[in-house]
């Protein structure tokens, strides 16, 4: 594929991962507030769904909605939210939420504070940054030349069944550490030792922010592992289908087309820019670069 036609396509997929900041929808949706934080952005069709729940959310107030004064502590709104959540999910006609995961994910302003409260991993309607682990498995041979690790998702994954991804990845859980989360994965979906694993470095975060049904602030923390030329991954958990080793160049090339994971597309092309595999007089560099470190 030549140069201009590849940096048209990645453009394109930059923009819609972060196609809440050019959307409309952005200035319709009500702030999601905790004890005066922000913590997320509702949807105004989403927010009406909310206004039966009196004795949970108070009526939307100079563009925000907030939790009843009465649910003042990180027990009290978990659980009082996810009693809404589970009525909405026989309720309502809200896809995402048909792929409950009785995963809790902590909700936060910052990833540093103090969780004011858990949430199911389902409920991207209330716009609540979400955090994962990456990690780019890749070799590096004798003359050099690099290739990269990739997974191939099982076709019964609730959300982009079949495509490709990063080697191993997944969500962090509520009171679940990043490098817990790192091992943990590695294990999990690829078979790979806790001591192979551990050796991952700390690369990056990639942030991302898409609009769909709802608002979906994700920040992947990226972990770069070089392995040895004689390891294969193996199926673990059955995520993942199969796994391939390919020429980085190949996997530059895969980007462009549909076949990827989105935001783990975005991971590779950061992995690319940092191993300078893109020059800086690539078309739209400077885009691809911002588009990556979005603020959330």
């Amino acid at each position: 594929m030549a140069s201009s036609a590849w940096s048209e396509r990645i453009l394109q997929l930059l923009r819609r991962m972060n196609n809440f900041y050019s959307a409309s929808s952005r200035s319709s949706c009500f702030r999601f507030e905790i004890d005066g934080a922000q913590v997320g952005w509702i949807p105004p069709h989403v927010v009406s769904l909310l206004t039966p729940h009196a004795d949970v959310f108070l009526p939307p107030q100079r563009g925000a909605v907030s939790l009843c004064p009465s649910l003042d502590c990180y027990e009290k709104r978990s659980e009082a939210v996810n009693d809404v959540l589970g009525a909405l999910r026989q309720e309502s006609s809200l896809t995402c939420l048909r792929g409950w995961r009785d995963e809790r994910y902590s909700v936060k302003q910052r990833f540093c504070d103090v969780p004011l409260m858990w949430m199911e991993r389902a409920a991207t309607i209330f716009g609540v940054k979400r955090y994962g682990v990456h990690i780019n498995g890749y070799t590096v041979n004798g003359s050099g030349e690099i290739s990269m690790w990739l997974a191939r998702r099982s076709v019964t994954k609730q959300t982009y069944p079949g495509r490709l991804d990063n080697m191993a990845a997944g969500g962090l859980a509520a009171d679940v550490g990043i490098k817990h989360t790192l091992i943990k994965e590695c294990e999990e979906e690829a078979c790979i030792p806790a001591d192979i694993a551990a050796k991952a470095s700390p690369v990056s975060t990639v942030y991302t922010y898409e609009d769909e049904e709802g608002v979906f602030p994700e920040s992947q923390f990226v972990f770069d592992l070089e392995l040895p030329l004689d390891f294969v991954p193996c199926v673990g958990d059955g995520e993942v289908q199969d796994f391939y080793l390919l020429p980085i160049e190949e996997v530059k090339e895969l980007l462009a087309t549909d076949d990827f994971k989105p935001n783990s597309a975005m991971v590779i092309l950061d992995f690319l820019i940092r191993h300078s595999l893109i020059e800086p007089d690539t078309p739209y560099y400077q885009e691809f670069v911002t588009g990556l470190h979005q603020t959330l």
